[in-house]
Order: C-alpha cells, then sequence, then structure tokens
C-alpha cells in the first residue's frame, strides 16, 4: 500500500484535511490545491492518499488507480460495494491516525473529488460514528445513500460543503444535486455550489473552499 502524502503546516497542526483523488489519478493530483490552501490555513495539515491500482470494468478493464471498480454505467452506476467499503475502511484509519497525533476529531475533514468525493461521503454518513470537522463533495455523486439510511445525531451535525460543475459529462451535475437534497432532507448543514465548468477544479472553486475551511477553523 503506498503511503499518503503529508504536507505539514507552518504552525503546529490543529486541523487536518485527509483529500481523495479521482479515478485514474494520484495523491499528487491534488498537491497543488492543497499547498495553495496551505497559504492561508497555517495550521492544517493536508493528507493525500493514494488509491490501489485494480482493473476498472467501464474501462475496459485496464489497471489504474480507483478507490472501487464501476461495473457499468446506467441506470446508477454499479459498483463494487467490498471495495468502496475498503477504502471506506481506510479514511477511518486515517482520522483515527490524526485523532491519535492530537487533533480532535471536529476539526478533521474529508475531502473528495469524483470517484474520491462518493468514499468520503458513504465514509462520513455511513461508517464513521463520531464527529467531524466536515465533508469536501467535489464533484462526486453518493451510490451508497439509499431511503433505509437513517443518520445519528452526530452525522446530522457534519456540515458539507457540494461542489459542482454545470457542464460535467462524468459526474452529471444532477447526480451531484441528488446527494446534496438527500443529506438536505435528512437534516445535514449542506450547501449547494456550482460553476461553469465540466468534470474539473477551477481557482474560484478552490477560493470557495478555503473560504469555507476558514470559517470552521477560527
Amino acid at each position: 500500500m503506498t503511503e499518503p502524502l503529508i504536507l505539514q503546516p507552518v504552525k503546529p497542526a490543529d486541523a487536518c484535511v485527509i483529500w481523495l483523488h479521482g479515478l485514474g489519478a494520484d495523491r499528487y493530483d491534488f498537491l497543488p490545491v492543497a499547498e495553495a490552501l496551505q497559504e492561508k490555513l497555517l495550521s492544517t495539515r493536508f493528507v493525500l492518499p493514494q488509491a490501489p491500482t485494480r482493473a476498472v470494468t467501464i474501462n475496459a478493464g485496464y489497471q489504474m488507480p480507483s478507490w472501487y471498480d464501476i461495473v457499468a454505467m446506467s441506470p446508477a452506476r454499479a459498483i463494487d460495494r467490498e471495495q468502496l467499503e475498503a477504502s471506506a475502511q481506510r479514511v477511518v484509519d486515517l482520522i483515527e491516525e490524526q485523532k491519535a497525533s492530537g487533533i480532535d476529531a471536529s476539526r478533521i475533514f474529508l475531502a473528495g473529488f469524483s470517484q474520491g468525493g462518493a468514499v468520503v461521503l458513504h465514509t462520513a454518513f455511513l461508517k464513521w460514528q463520531g464527529p467531524l470537522g466536515g465533508v469536501l463533495a467535489l464533484s462526486t455523486y453518493a451510490p451508497t445513500f439509499s431511503d433505509e439510511l437513517e443518520l445519528s445525531a452526530s452525522q446530522q451535525r457534519i456540515p458539507v460543503l457540494s461542489l459542482h460543475g454545470q457542464y460535467d459529462e462524468v459526474v452529471q451535475n444532477a447526480m451531484g444535486r441528488t446527494a446534496y437534497e438527500y443529506l438536505k432532507h435528512h437534516g445535514v448543514t449542506v450547501t449547494w455550489q456550482e460553476y461553469p465548468m465540466g468534470h474539473e477544479v477551477l481557482p474560484e472553486e478552490i477560493r470557495d473552499i478555503g473560504v469555507w475551511l476558514a470559517e470552521r477553523l477560527r
């Protein structure tokens, strides 16, 4: 297992963002973003884990970094649930490591782009049972949310910032919106923000993320 990329802050760390990349990318994908955010978040550590390399069915079985296999695209994403659960457990382990290092769980944030976002949403609202600082859901969806899901009081208190491109051709805007509406319906404080972009990240979006994080790390 590849070790996460860890960016230590200028000041002693009292907060942490665990940030998962998307399908086919790697732990360096969001390094420039983390570095940019850390210029303002002077005591926030960033942990960038690496997905295992595995065959992805929808991509003709090619081997690539993937948090879980995607078996089919329609009518909704058909995924390997066991692999997603393993990835979520890895995120839980990273949360526990940060807690053991002295960071309070209420100052630990989960962030993920696309497939990585699906993992952090699953982790925060189906697997983790304690407090968290919040979740950043970038250009993503929630394949494991269902009508049977019931959130605990601590899960309802986890704030979420959902960000999506208006012209996303990979994870359609409506898929992200569905996850947002689901969380809102279940009592989560969730904010929806969309941008004139496809399946990507814009500087304006990073600025908005920085403001959102700074407000919660005062």
